[in-house]
Parts: structure tokens; C-alpha cells; sequence
């Protein structure tokens, strides 16, 4: 008989119980957040037309979409001639959770909030290779403000995000920072050093990659480009010299891009950002990083990237794309937002030992089943102790007791109930606590108080 593969596929995963009892731990304090900063839920399906994700993310994402094959007489059709991959496919895995709500946006404004404020935690797929940390399923915790040009809404949304991370125990400037930019001020910068606009995107991908290959590995790729030599030479002169103190990089940006309006306009925007978010728990986190680029084409303004302390890669990023849903319905729709990476999140938490004890959700009680004949008054001693209030398994079969002990401490259940005829003729229950290899006999009526009193902290798991 062939053996059937049972591992899953490259870049997807299994959850076993700890790991989604460390999901949900996360996903709660994710929703806690963004809830208190009155932001609503939505969910959207998992996949999407692929003329509604392409063209979205630029040259790089377009080729991680997850293509879905067409069905039946469809597929059939295109297959008798030479097809290329968009024509055996009509839809696509979502890629991120931006591009569904600004469709989502286009498709329900009448019956939406003029400013409309979502969080979405969903799965999104890339068709990448994985590594540590990169996943091709993978989930993101979103948050966006649809329907408002004024900065606040980026305010709110850096604030929602660093109080995420405070409450996950991070110490905002000194264990996360978020970096701060303005894609407007990149054109600026990219159109001073004499880049031509056909090349800026292009050039733009290029400077995106300044944190994973440095100043030398970007010289490579704009020539690479064909981006011309002097203008390329100016860039990296500036990528060199940039200082690392906020009010310097300011400073020095004015004097390269005086008279520059999209620039002034653009480092206007970010003055306003960093003042108004001081009195939020972002604050102490905001760096200002003239050449953080961040890679989908879509926006438009105020971009940031939140970095953890030595943990390579960023944990989230986001923002303003205010072209993206006009896409969609055909007017402008001011928009911006901000993704943690959930599974990044996960993996940092892990290695620094950041979650708390007591996350087990696991059984507490074990109610042994002593016979056949005793099977009912086990069944209803089980039942009681859940309508107290407590997480109860009943051994599926009559055996001995140290079989049952065994199945008990396999599944980490703390408390075993014993229940032969000698206990229901005294109308009592043996309550034996696995951990400290102890046991009390206890009247049938009084075992919850006992439970409560030997699991106050379990309890509260």
C-alpha cells in the first residue's frame, strides 16, 4: 500500500493545541485593541476575482498571487490552445487584507459610515519560498480608516498598533520602533537626484531593499534598473550621509529638497504625525526614515514598518493608499492602514519567552469511570461540575484507575474524580490532584468548592 504524505505542504502549517491556545491569546489582545479604538470587525472570502488582485501590489507581488485554476467547460476551452498562467486561471488566494476591503469599500458605500474604521484578522497567501518567519499561508491583523485625508487617522491607527505591541510586552523605543515615511517624499528625493519618472518605481523597489542589502546592494540594483549613473550616485551619497538623530534627518531633508513643494508637503505631514502621536503609546516607537519604501505600489502618502530588536525583518506596516479604492468605484476615497504579522509575532514571543503561564484551556477535571453499572452517576457528576462552571472529560471506558491516571497526566488534567460504589454509597467523591500526588475524599455536594478552591488560579486560564 502507498504510503500517503501526511506532512503539509511547503509554507502551510498545522496547529496543535498550544499553538492555537498562543494564537488566541495573541488574536484576543489584537481585537481588544483595535475594538477600544473603536475600529469594527469584517471578514472577507479567501478568494478573489484575479482582475481585482492584479496590478495591485506591483511588478514583485503580481508573482506571488496564488493562482485558482478554472473549473470545468472553462478550463477545457482555454486548454485547447496555447495558454499562459492568467488564462488557466480567473481568481486568486487573497494576497493581503487591503486590497479586499477597498473593494469591499467600492461595493457596500451606501450602507457603510462615511469615515468607515475595519479591523480584519484573516489568513493571506503569497506564493513565495518560504524561510523562518515566511510563510505562504500566513495570518495578518489589519486595521484601516476609509474615508479621511486628515493625519489623525494615521495617529490612531500607529496608536492602536503600539498599544498592541505594549500590551504583548514590548517596551515601545526600546524593543520595537516604527519607522516613519512619506512616499511623496521619496518621489521628491528620486525626481532631485535627476531619476527620471518613468524609473522611479522602479528605483523605489530598489531603495525598499536598503535594510536587506545595504547601501552597496542597492547600488547593484539600481544599475541593474538602467537608472542613470549620476542620479544613482546622488541617491546613495544621500543613503550614506543620512544622520540618525530625528531632527537632523529633518533638518537635512528641508535643505535638500528646498522648494520642493510635494517634499515640503510631505515632511509638513510628518511633523504633524509625530506631534500628535507623542501622546499616544506610539510616540516613544516613531523614527522618521527618509528611505523606508515599503514595496505595494499602492500608496500614496505617510508609510511606516514596525522593527523589533534584533529580529531581522519588520512585524508589521502599512500606509495611506487614497488611489486604491477609486480603483474599484471610480472616485478618490481617502484611505490608510496598518497589518501585524501575526505569525512573526508568535515566533518573537516564543524565542523571548514573552507569553504568559496559564494559557492552557485543557480539561481540569477527569471523572473516572469505574464500571459499567457506575457509568450514569459518572456521566452525571461530570455534568454538575460543568454547569459550575469548570472544563470536565469523562474517560471513555471502565479500566484501572492507573490507566485512567495515566490518560489524565498525558493531557496535562490537573484533577482526577473518583467515583467506585463505595464512594456512591457514602454519597462522596475521591478527588485526587495528579500534580501533588495527593487525595481527599469530599461529600458529593461540597466537590465544586473544592475544585474552585484548588484551581483558583487554573480557573482563571
Amino acid at each position: 500500500m502507498t504510503k500517503i504524505i501526511t506532512a503539509p505542504l511547503s509554507g502551510m502549517r498545522d496547529f496543535l493545541p498550544q499553538d492555537v491556545r498562543r494564537r488566541r491569546y495573541v488574536i484576543d489582545i489584537v481585537e481588544q485593541v483595535y475594538s477600544s479604538y473603536g475600529f469594527e470587525p469584517l471578514e472577507t472570502p479567501v478568494m478573489e476575482r484575479l482582475e481585482t488582485l492584479l496590478g495591485k501590489y506591483g511588478e514583485e507581488g503580481d508573482q506571488l498571487i496564488f493562482r485558482v485554476l478554472k473549473r470545468g467547460a472553462k478550463l477545457e476551452q482555454v486548454l485547447g490552445g496555447r495558454p499562459g498562467e492568467n488564462d488557466l486561471a480567473d481568481a486568486g488566494l487573497r494576497y493581503d487584507l487591503t486590497v479586499p476591503l477597498a473593494r469591499v469599500v467600492a461595493e457596500y458605500r451606501a450602507q457603510l459610515p462615511r469615515v468607515f474604521k475595519r479591523y480584519q484578522i484573516q489568513p493571506v497567501f503569497r506564493a513565495d519560498r518560504p524561510a523562518k518567519g515566511r510563510f505562504r499561508e500566513f495570518c495578518q491583523c489589519d486595521v484601516d480608516v476609509v474615508g479621511i485625508r486628515s493625519v489623525s487617522a494615521e495617529c490612531e491607527i500607529l496608536s492602536a498598533g503600539a498599544e498592541v505591541l505594549c500590551k504583548l510586552g514590548f517596551e515601545p523605543g526600546e524593543d520595537f520602533v516604527i519607522r516613519l515615511n512619506h512616499r511623496r517624499l521619496l518621489r521628491s528625493l528620486a525626481k532631485h537626484a535627476g531619476i527620471p519618472p518613468f524609473q522611479e518605481e522602479a528605483a523605489l523597489v530598489a531603495v525598499d531593499k536598503l535594510d536587506k542589502i545595504g547601501v552597496e546592494g542597492v547600488a547593484e540594483e539600481l544599475h541593474s534598473r538602467g537608472i542613470p549613473q549620476e542620479a544613482s550616485d546622488r541617491l546613495l551619497e544621500w543613503l550614506r550621509s543620512t544622520p540618525d538623530v530625528p531632527a537632523e534627518v529633518h533638518a537635512g531633508l528641508e535643505e535638500i529638497l528646498g522648494g520642493s513643494a510635494d517634499g515640503e508637503t510631505a515632511l509638513a505631514e510628518l511633523a504633524r504625525i509625530l506631534k500628535l502621536a507623542a501622546a499616544g503609546p506610539a510616540g516613544p516607537a516613531l523614527r522618521l526614515d527618509p528611505w523606508l519604501a515599503r514595496g505595494l505600489s499602492y500608496y500614496t502618502g505617510p508609510i511606516f514598518e514596525v522593527e523589533i530588536r534584533g529580529f531581522a525583518g519588520s512585524a508589521g506596516g502599512g500606509g495611506r493608499y487614497d488611489d486604491l479604492v477609486g480603483m474599484f468605484c471610480g472616485e478618490q476615497i481617502p484611505a490608510c492602514g496598518f497589518s501585524l504579522g501575526l505569525e512573526r509575532l508568535l515566533l518573537i514571543l516564543e524565542e523571548r519567552n514573552l507569553f504568559p503561564s496559564g494559557l492552557e484551556d485543557g480539561p481540569q477535571v477527569l471523572v473516572t469511570l469505574f464500571s459499567d453499572e457506575l457509568a450514569l452517576d459518572s456521566f452525571r457528576l461530570a455534568q454538575d461540575l460543568r454547569r459550575q462552571g469548570f472544563r470536565v472529560d469523562v474517560f471513555p471506558e471502565p479500566g484501572r484507575y492507573g490507566k485512567q491516571f495515566r490518560y489524565a497526566e498525558q493531557r496535562r488534567i490537573r484533577i482526577a474524580a473518583l467515583l467506585g460504589p463505595e464512594e456512591k454509597a457514602r454519597g462522596t467523591v475521591i478527588l485526587r490532584d495528579l500534580a501533588r500526588r495527593e487525595q481527599e475524599e469530599v461529600s458529593a455536594a461540597g466537590v465544586g468548592d473544592w475544585l474552585r478552591s484548588r484551581l483558583t488560579g487554573d480557573l482563571e486560564s
